[in-house]
């Protein structure tokens, strides 16, 4: 089962469910910045902590070994309550076009497990790109309901950001 929703400025949303029951998110946008910019603001740690997570949430440090086999940590601070980590490694690492890696709490909750996430960088004039985000699988509903509300404010952070950077 899926469904496509066009949120207009906001972009495309595809949501998936596979034939076998497995859970998914996918996600895209079109940002204001050429793929090698926002490769960057993807993985360098500075401009990572500019954008990700979810509204109100700080990332005081990002720890990045940027290569297939090599690990990361963010460590994400929300409004009210202590820090946790997310962390993983990456799989795919294949400058300004993929980038793919896996995704776990460093304290998971019972209903979550590993899942990976893969972004897709596509020129698209030279002067943007389109960002396709997919993630998964997830345990429950519940869990890709909460990713699909993280990723779709963080990217709307990193769409203010580029558009930001494209008009000064």
């Amino acid at each position: 089962m899926s469904m496509v929703v066009n949120l207009g400025a906001f972009g495309w949303r595809r949501f998936a469910m596979t034939h076998d029951g497995e859970l998914r998110l996918h996600l895209q946008r079109v940002l204001r910045a050429p793929c090698s910019v926002a490769f960057r603001a993807l993985t360098e740690p500075q401009e990572l902590a500019k954008w990700w997570g979810p509204d109100g949430f700080t990332v005081p440090s990002v720890e990045s070994d940027l290569r297939p086999g090599g690990s990361y940590r963010i460590a994400m601070q929300p409004p009210e309550g202590d820090l946790f980590y997310l962390v993983g490694e990456f799989v795919e690492v294949d400058p300004p076009e993929r980038l793919s890696y896996t995704f776990r709490w460093e304290d998971p909750d019972p209903g979550d497990r590993e899942t990976v996430v893969t972004l897709s960088l596509r020129d698209i004039g030279g002067t943007r790109a389109e960002l396709v985000c997919s993630q998964g699988d997830f345990a429950t509903e519940g869990r890709r309901a909460l990713h699909e509300e993280g990723w779709t404010q963080s990217l709307n952070k990193l769409e203010e950001l580029m558009s930001s950077a494209a008009s000064a």
